[in-house]
């Protein structure tokens, strides 16, 4: 499905959110600033790499993105060379979130974008990206959510579930209905705090979220937790 969407991907981001999906974005990488030592940040479910590029572009600081549809990684590795940039600056490679094939405490930022929904084992994929994180490190997700506010609720709403998938569906014209899954996925994806208590699970600390745009993105922020003998020593 995503292999299929991969040519219209960018395009019906940015058409079907109004370009609001850049401001997004912009907003992350702004508030989830890699800061020690060894500063590396991984970017999973990258996609066509759009916030592993805004990464590169604001800190100057090596960032590896991942995702598991070749098809997607192909064209955001056209956007990266585009740019001048190399494999020193971005690298991007094939993995599955749920088994990432990184050393534990390896990035000091772990970032993903509206694509922990599709994991296959959310639990895990968080768990994973706890595990690659350096202690004391950030681990980042954005993601859709539903807003609160009447009405625009109802309109939001509307549009997520009636609008969307038709203009996607003619516009990508895949025969998989993706424009009909995002909103399932949604829908059935944790939101607020009980994402946020997953978070904790896999363990981060200090967990906080805040939605964007009246409720239609959220970001949760964590910070991996230091193991007590460090904190003692």
């Amino acid at each position: 499905m995503f292999g299929e969407i991969a040519p219209w991907y960018d395009f019906l981001n940015h058409f079907l959110s109004g370009g609001i999906d850049r401001l997004w974005r912009g907003y992350v990488v702004k508030k989830v600033r890699p800061e020690g030592g060894d500063r590396k940040i991984l970017d999973v479910c990258t996609g066509t790499a759009d916030l592993a590029m805004a990464f590169w572009k604001r800190y100057r600081v090596p960032v590896v993105g991942t995702d598991f549809c070749p098809e997607m990684l192909e064209i955001g590795k056209r956007k990266i060379q585009k740019k001048g940039w190399t494999d020193e600056n971005i690298q991007l490679l094939e993995a599955d979130t749920c088994q990432l094939p990184f050393a534990d405490d390896t990035f000091q930022v772990v970032s993903v974008a509206f694509g922990l929904r599709n994991v296959e084992n959310t639990q895990r994929g968080m768990a994973e990206m706890v595990r690659v994180c350096v202690p004391g490190g950030k681990v980042a997700i954005l993601e859709f959510s539903t807003p609160t506010l009447f009405p625009f609720r109802q309109i939001y709403l509307f549009y997520f579930r009636h609008v969307l998938p038709k203009i996607g569906q003619f516009t990508a014209r895949n025969r998989w209905d993706a424009y009909e899954y995002l909103p399932q996925s949604v829908g059935a994806f944790p939101q607020g705090r009980t994402l946020a208590e997953m978070l904790e699970a896999a363990g981060l600390e200090r967990v906080t979220y805040q939605t964007l745009t009246l409720g239609i993105a959220t970001l949760y922020l964590g910070y991996k937790k230091t193991p007590v003998s460090s904190r003692n020593a």
